[in-house]
């Protein structure tokens, strides 16, 4: 498998710097944020890329012998947001992805399917998750025609381009534990804070931001390891090496009790002492 680094937990230094993180784990590929929820840092020159070979090739030489390779675009936000400000720019964002993904020679695109509001005028995305009435209903069928129409003509832009979108449900390595506090509260916890301006926060376009995490939350994301041991993410790699043994798996590093660095280094030592198994049982043809 190839293994790397989704470049997100790295957008506090340059991309060399990043690529040098990346190859000191013994790693060699990252996915690099291309717009969404979060801003280019890595690749801000996305538009020059689609437009200039010459600029394409200037950015692939950043990579040229590093032993670190791009290993797809990302652009996770919500491209069906009613909110103009954010579900059209976000869709904006996943249409360049796939552009400059062609020009730099990728086919993955990483995104997120959206969700749009309940109805026309709404300002906000609603989440049905128990349509037992006939208006739950017609809120769903409305959200499907949105997305039917933005989504076929996201699929033929990324057909006519070569380019395959990973709707969320991508080969991420990242863990979860889960708490005592899920008995409580079950896995569904929305005990979130809202966080005051003041505070540091992260924006998600226009005047959405990230919330506080609950406190004694049900389940956390945690480094690899720390929520499945390495012969869960041995199999966890099998699986996708009966898919397609050249498939490419980046870390996502967001466990919050761990630094930027210390978090890949124990998530980068148990994908590679999954693969190394991996890679024994295939070479003797045992499970």
């Amino acid at each position: 498998m190839k293994l790397g680094v989704y470049n997100a937990i790295l957008h506090d230094r340059s991309l060399p710097e990043a690529i040098d993180v990346v190859a000191s784990l013994g790693l060699t590929g990252i996915e690099v944020n291309s717009g969404g929820f979060l801003p280019p840092v890595h690749i801000p020159n996305l538009d020059e890329i689609i437009a200039s070979k010459s600029a394409a090739n200037d950015y692939l030489a950043l990579f040229a012998g590093t032993g670190v390779e791009i290993a797809g675009l990302n652009c996770n936000g919500n491209p069906l947001h009613p909110n103009p400000a954010i579900g059209l720019k976000h869709a904006e964002d996943i249409r360049r992805s796939i552009k400059a993904a062609a020009a730099l020679g990728q086919t993955r695109v990483v995104t997120m399917s959206g969700l749009p509001g309940g109805e026309p005028g709404a300002t906000r995305p609603n989440w049905i998750v128990n349509a037992w009435n006939s208006g739950s209903l017609d809120q769903l069928d409305y959200q499907w025609g949105v997305a039917a129409k933005l989504w076929s003509e996201i699929d033929k832009l990324a057909r006519d381009n070569g380019v395959k979108v990973a709707l969320v449900f991508h080969a991420a390595a990242k863990d979860i534990k889960v708490n005592p506090a899920a008995a409580v509260y079950g896995v569904l916890d929305n005990r979130f804070r809202k966080l005051d301006e003041d505070e540091d926060r992260t924006n998600l376009g226009d005047d959405e931001w990230v919330n506080e995490w609950p406190k004694d939350s049900a389940w956390d994301f945690v480094a690899l390891g720390k929520g499945h041991d390495t012969a869960f993410w041995t199999e966890f790699l099998r699986a996708l090496h009966e898919v397609d043994p050249d498939m490419a798996v980046n870390i996502e590093h967001e466990d919050v009790s761990l630094g930027r660095i210390e978090g890949l280094e124990i998530a980068a030592r148990v994908l590679q002492a999954a693969d190394a198994a991996l890679s024994a049982t295939l070479s003797t043809g045992q499970r």
